[in-house]
């Protein structure tokens, strides 16, 4: 039988998801044409702010490789966009002159952002928000000017805002609302959002209206409609999107705000469908990802002839988000008035709001900040109008520990942006033996879209299976593999794998690796095989590629290391004199007993370095950082050990060693605790004739109190178990895996059973020394035969001549 020709106009997250479906149903059926007009497969736009952040790159957010168009038998034709319709010849023509025939044509060309008519607005240095090449010119400009402004304060802006405020931008959002995010938040949460924004360093210009964009040929500022002014090198325009209807205009197909459609997404011209943000469904252009796939799927089924009475009968509207790290949630009606009454709870110690709205007894709407784990519940309740005391009952179950997902009935969704529930998704663990998240989400969707329904994915695995289910089951390290951290590791050791190439090739990677996986391969290589194995340093991060931290500004920090926070007048002197040479902008003293340079420009990284003289505190590393100490028993009148000569010791031996995450240790006389030891990856504290060792504490975001692993008499003894430690840690943990999480997943009982064993203790100490017997002084090494500098110049691309 002959297959039809189905063509879809767009590469976006709709079409393809309609094409995806047609697939599921009659994946014979068509011969399929894609044209897509960015150069990239099919991506997710919802995760283009990670990308502008810097936590991603497109390769990390591709949704479809480019292996998914080949296998599927479908021409795909990237970077090429089509011009023109002829509906009476049933053809497309592109930008390249090319022409394709179709027998069913579905356009899904999206939406344009929306750019203010305003004097100025076309000069150097205007953007908009809206795709890769927006984020790679925002990401340009960053390295060459400061100061930036977002016209928008919704969601758009918002990320747009977090990912300049990463890149080093000083960042103004001009919102002409008095508070934020006001199409999904009440002012209540957005004025909650707005305290938590500032406080990550965004500056807002509320109730703002722009005039004029300011500057020649490129922007230097914006002015106001209330006179006042301010400088901005760039000028982001996050304030809103429009269909994207002129190729189906231009054709004669009929338009308003969007492509008309019918409930099952038909155009009036025969053989023609839209779906997505392009197209207008009972007088609404939808712009979340959820109902552009309920679209799709309805569409498929239309395409493939099968019969579907219902249709699409539109989308109630739910927004579950995390803006820059601060979950929200809103769904339905989201103010009050006359004819609401409210539910609500505000818990100003914890910082989280839930106001739930009730319409004669029946839910109508709620928004959440904070804590939105409540969220698919209350928009399923919402959806079927249901009376506030099933939901009040619902909150009882969970009071008193039932399983959120149990309380749940089979019509209620796990995965809102792909209107998963959880009966398909039970339905789906029992009939097809599903027992890990990422194979829920390869057969139903869920959680493949924004992610954040996954510890509800794995907490219905574990409710549906049971003792079956392994909680803590197989993670692959990253999208370009199925392969876990383990199975890798194995690998490596088992075929004698020497180069991140060689694994990749060997253990059939799908991509030519990402940002996650290669500085694992490379970490996991050296650490599988140190003595043989030749780091790569272009699969490091670009900070270990510097010896610097890179700064908001641009500029970077540069940290001497300075052994148990101990230094002499000597360093000092030289420390001084080149802050005084280089212009060095703030010296600080850090929470490691170092002294920072900060603002040090890139190209002065090398003679800094050189001028200095000093071995790198590696205050960038994935390794060990500092071993702070207090003044010990030699100076304090409390102390009972000597803190300074312990914690020299144990900065020296380990100094350079490569670890899965940061290390930071500390060393204190006794228990009073002045060096912190008790949340330090590896804490030392004196006591009377002895030294106690806790391990996998964290002072950082995710605060945890060290656990004690053991009690030594001998300072050697103690110098040995450090190592054991240590050593253990770099062979089991995942890569990016802080102490803390790695005692957390381990168990402090596992850990300390395994380092109870002598012979282990002293196997892994052979082993962590031989990985240091290559990096020992590896800093005056590589000053002293000007490999380092050497390697530097390269990196920062300072001219030969200036060497």
């Amino acid at each position: 039988m002959t297959r039809q020709k189905l063509v879809l106009v767009g590469n976006g997250m709709a079409g393809i998801r309609a094409i995806e479906e047609v697939l599921k149903i009659n994946p014979n059926g068509f011969e399929i044409t894609i044209f897509g007009s960015e150069p990239y497969p099919n991506y997710n736009r919802i995760q283009l702010s990670t990308v502008l952040q810097g936590g991603t790159s497109v390769q990390d957010i591709t949704l479809n490789e480019w292996i998914w168009y080949e296998v599927n038998k479908i021409r795909f034709y990237p970077g090429e966009s089509v011009t023109s319709i002829d509906i009476k010849n049933k053809r497309v023509v592109t930008d390249k002159a090319r022409e394709e025939t179709y027998d069913k044509l579905i356009i899904a060309t999206g939406s344009n952002p929306f750019m203010l008519p305003l004097p100025g607005a076309d000069k150097v240095g205007v953007t908009a928000f809206r795709n890769i090449k927006d984020c790679e010119e925002m990401i340009a400009y960053s390295k060459k000017y400061k100061k930036a402004a977002v016209i928008g304060g919704g969601l758009l802006g918002l990320e747009a805002a977090r990912g300049l405020l990463n890149l080093g931008m000083e960042v103004d959002v001009i919102h002409i609302y008095d508070y934020l995010m006001e199409r999904q938040l009440d002012r209540t949460a957005g004025k909650l959002l707005q305290k938590e924004l500032e406080e990550q360093g965004m500056n807002f210009l509320l109730q703002k209206n722009t005039a004029e964009i300011l500057g020649k040929k490129r922007v230097t500022g914006i002015r106001f409609k209330d006179g006042s002014n301010i400088k901005a090198d760039l000028v982001v325009m996050a304030v809103g999107i429009k269909p994207n209807i002129a190729l189906a205009q231009e054709a004669g197909v009929p338009v308003n705000r969007g492509i008309i459609v019918n409930d099952y997404l038909e155009t009036e011209i025969p053989n023609i469908f839209a779906v997505g943000e392009c197209a207008e469904h009972r007088g609404i252009a939808y712009g979340l990802v959820a109902p552009l796939y309920q679209q799709g799927q309805v569409l498929a089924k239309r395409i493939c002839g099968i019969e579907d009475a219902s249709g699409y009968q539109g989308s109630v509207l739910s927004t579950q988000l995390k803006v820059s790290g601060v979950d929200v949630f809103s769904a339905g009606k989201i103010n009050e008035d006359e004819t609401t009454k409210t539910y609500k709870l505000y818990d100003e110690w914890r910082g989280t709001y839930k106001k739930v709205l009730i319409e004669d007894g029946k839910i109508a709407g709620a928004v959440l900040f904070g804590d939105t784990k409540d969220g698919n519940r209350l928009f399923s309740l919402i959806k079927k109008r249901a009376n506030i005391a099933e939901y009040l009952e619902a909150a009882q179950d969970d009071q008193s520990g039932l399983s959120t997902v149990m309380t749940m009935s089979d019509d209620e969704l796990i995965c809102g942006c792909n209107g998963v529930t959880k009966g398909a998704i039970v339905e789906a663990i029992q009939t097809k033996g599903l027992t890990t998240v990422d194979q829920v989400k390869g057969c139903t969707n869920a959680s493949r879209s924004c992610g954040g329904c996954k510890s509800l994915v794995s907490e219905l695995l574990q409710c549906t299976l049971g003792d079956q289910y392994n909680i803590e089951q197989k993670e692959a390290i990253c999208g370009c593999t199925t392969l876990s951290r383990d199975e890798i590791v194995q690998e490596i050791r088992g075929k004698g794998l020497t180069h991140i190439r060689e694994v990749m090739n060997v253990l059939g990677w799908e991509t030519d690796g990402c940002s996650k996986c290669k500085p694992a391969l490379n970490y996991y290589l050296g650490m599988v095989n140190p003595l043989q194995y030749q780091d790569e340093k272009e699969a490091r991060y670009v900070n270990e590629r510097m010896h610097a931290n890179i700064q908001k500004d641009g500029t970077y920090s540069v940290v001497p290391r300075m052994y148990g926070g101990v230094t002499t007048s000597n360093d000092l002197r030289k420390i001084a004199d080149v802050a005084d040479k280089y212009k060095v902008g703030t010296i600080k003293v850090t929470g490691g007993q170092r002294i920072d340079l900060l603002g040090v420009m890139k190209e002065d990284l090398p003679k800094i370095w050189a001028e200095l003289d000093m071995p790198s505190g590696s205050a960038y590393a994935k390794g060990l950082r500092t071993v702070k100490t207090c003044v010990g028993e030699n100076y304090c009148r409390f102390g009972t050990q000597d803190s300074i000569g312990m914690g020299i010791l144990l900065e020296k031996k380990f100094e350079g060693l490569n670890t899965p995450h940061k290390v930071k240790m500390a060393v204190s006389a006794c228990p009073r605790n002045c060096a912190e030891s008790g949340i330090k990856d590896v804490g030392i504290v004196g006591v009377e004739g002895a030294w106690e060792m806790y391990v996998g504490g964290n002072g950082g975001t995710h605060l945890r109190e060290a656990d004690l692993l053991f009690k030594f008499k001998s300072g050697d003894e103690l110098v040995e178990m450090t190592g054991a430690f240590l050593q253990y840690y770099r062979e089991t943990a995942n890569y990016l895996e802080r102490t803390s999480a790695w005692v957390e997943r381990l168990g402090i009982e596992h850990v300390r059973e395994v380092l109870s064993e002598e012979l282990t203790v002293k196997t892994l100490n052979l082993r962590i020394d031989e990985a240091l017997s290559i990096v020992q002084d590896p800093w005056r090494e590589a000053i002293e035969n000007k490999t380092l500098l050497r390697d530097l110049y390269e990196t920062v691309k300072v001219p030969v001549e200036t060497k």
